[in-house]
């Protein structure tokens, strides 16, 4: 089987105990007890699948986490923590973990969660696919309305939300709409990048710049040359770093670390940070004079808390795409999850929709067309215990009953048009029409 696990934990007995359990039952497995190697080990191999501990001595396993999901947004990760608590697994499902277990570990519940993933896998292309825009929430229109507008400019654009609200689709979104949209794309977070090598990733470098710049080397800045450049995470940039980022807005200028030529570039700026606006007015953190040159259009992204009556049209679309992606047939979820889904706050936001459904759907049985607790990753199943039906479950089929019937409307009637407008599959379509008594 050609699906490769890397482990991090700084104990190193544990990872050679798990190694070889992995090995054993026909993974690949490598480890290292130090987690700033995780990112260049990513360069330099296959990694399909990464289980981390959460807490470690040179960096927290969370931030490793936000680290690791910030280059590779699709790779699936697992935490496992001999430290267990509600607050760890909420933020590990809140920053993209696919699942959390706590040591000593349940290994025949570990190894068939990696089975199920191995089998699943395969069928994924790592992409940069950018995900639509799903919403029929007012607030949301009214941006989307914004980011047209200002995708007709080169203006600079601010775009602030916490974590998970789509910040990234909606700067593609700007620049798949602008008169750049042929042009490069780049994007570059901030926070994934340690200080010492940001500098030489945007602006580029020459040879013999520092002790492993063995060959001149164009930055961001350069390659989104007549493109635009995503800068996510801005508020996490040193201040030694900002004043030349100010550089490039005030004079369309770079020069690359160990260089002594002006180079001119051409780039559409767009920022984002889920940091608050007053953080960004700290003089001991950010400079106002950039922040004042990066924010002309600022654009904030609600938390999908605030945008419930979202969370079917979600739902129903995350639920189709994996279905695609999964070879599943799942329509449905059942009473008590849909009673979580409401109650839920998703800390995490769309991200953390979008792993706790492909999580439940890999592990959906071929023919089950409904999630139940059972396909919830262990801390959601938890939580289950806690709710009631009834009420919650009218909240969510109101919902889902006025979805359709605007979308109905929208479509004079015509029922795989409405379908379509509503991004899921006729048939599933036609079942909830039939329980929803929309006949």
């Amino acid at each position: 089987m050609s699906f490769q696990i890397l482990i991090v934990d700084d104990e190193k007995e544990m990872c050679l105990s798990l190694a070889e359990i992995l090995s054993a039952n026909g993974f690949q497995a490598l480890y290292t007890v130090d987690p700033l190697e995780v990112l260049s080990t990513l360069n330099t191999h296959k990694i399909d699948l990464i289980i981390m501990d959460m807490k470690m001595p040179k960096l927290k396993g969370i931030d490793l986490l936000k680290n690791v999901k910030a280059a590779d947004p699709l790779i699936p990760i697992i935490m496992i923590t001999g430290y267990p608590s509600i607050e760890n697994a909420v933020n590990s499902m809140k920053y993209g973990a696919l699942n959390f277990y706590i040591k000593p570990l349940k290994i025949k519940e570990l190894l068939n969660e990696i089975q199920q993933l191995a089998k699943s896998r395969p069928e994924i292309e790592r992409s940069n696919e950018i995900f639509p825009i799903i919403t029929q929430n007012p607030t949301m229109h009214r941006i989307m309305a914004e980011i047209t507008k200002v995708a007709r400019t080169d203006a600079p654009v601010l775009i602030t939300g916490e974590s998970g609200t789509g910040k990234e689709l909606a700067a593609g979104a700007i620049h798949f709409q602008s008169r750049r949209k042929d042009r490069s794309w780049i994007k570059v977070n901030c926070a994934s990048i340690p200080d010492t090598l940001l500098e030489s990733e945007l602006f580029g470098h020459e040879k013999g710049a520092f002790t492993d710049a063995i060959k001149t080397r164009a930055g961001k800045f350069e390659l989104a040359d007549s493109g635009t450049i995503f800068l996510d995470e801005i508020g996490d940039m040193s201040l030694q770093t900002q004043p030349k980022i100010l550089r490039v807005l005030q004079d369309g200028e770079i020069q690359r670390l160990g260089g002594m030529e002006s180079i001119r570039t051409d780039v559409r700026l767009i920022t984002a940070t889920n940091k608050k606006i007053e953080q960004l007015l700290d003089p001991n953190r950010f400079r106002a004079d950039l922040y004042y040159r990066i924010s002309v259009v600022t654009i904030h992204l609600p938390p999908l808390r605030e945008r419930k009556d979202d969370l079917v049209l979600l739902t129903d679309y995350f639920l189709n795409y994996f279905n695609q992606i999964y070879k599943k047939n799942v329509r449905q979820l059942s009473e008590e999850v849909k009673a979580l889904f409401i109650r839920h706050q998703w800390p995490g936001n769309i991200r953390e929709l979008k792993n706790c459904l492909e999580r439940a759907v890999i592990f959906a049985e071929a023919g089950e067309e409904e999630l139940g607790r059972q396909h919830l990753p262990a801390q959601y199943r938890e939580i289950v215990e806690g709710y009631y039906p009834g009420d919650l479950d009218d909240t969510y089929d109101a919902l889902t009953k006025k979805k359709i019937t605007e979308a109905l409307a929208k479509s004079d009637g015509v029922k795989y048009k409405a379908a379509e407008f509503l991004r899921i599959h006729r048939k599933t379509l036609y079942n909830k029409m039939r329980k929803l008594g929309l006949e």
